[in-house]
């Protein structure tokens, strides 16, 4: 079944003008996220963990998370490893509400 799934919602390599990959992040850079229903602001840490804050349930204060990545296909699908994508949904695990997808992201700024 996943693969009829890709196969009707295609993949494509994501480009680095369209976002960023968060182990090429320095420690402290700071990232800001817009998507459809809120504005997101991520601390880069180790590895592709970092600090996320901005939506009132999942994270009202900054809390480590690991991030899994960005996909554009159905729910269920395989995020892009470690990429952050404008025009992508945002999966990160969080340490209490295990899987999280983020609505669509709009805009990605970079801020340090």
């Amino acid at each position: 079944m996943t693969e009829n799934i890709q196969k009707d919602y295609p993949t494509r390599q994501p480009e680095k003008d369209e976002g960023v990959y968060v182990d090429e992040l320095a420690a402290g850079a700071v990232l800001e996220l817009e998507t459809q229903h809120h504005h997101y602001t991520l601390v880069k840490r180790d590895g592709s963990q970092v600090l996320i804050s901005g939506h009132p349930r999942f994270c009202p204060q900054p809390v480590a998370v690991q991030i899994e990545g960005s996909f554009t296909g159905p729910p269920g699908s395989l995020p892009a490893p470690g990429f952050i994508g404008r025009g992508m949904f945002l999966m990160f695990n969080h340490p209490v509400h295990h899987s999280v997808t983020t609505s669509r992201i709009r805009e990605i700024h970079r801020l340090r």
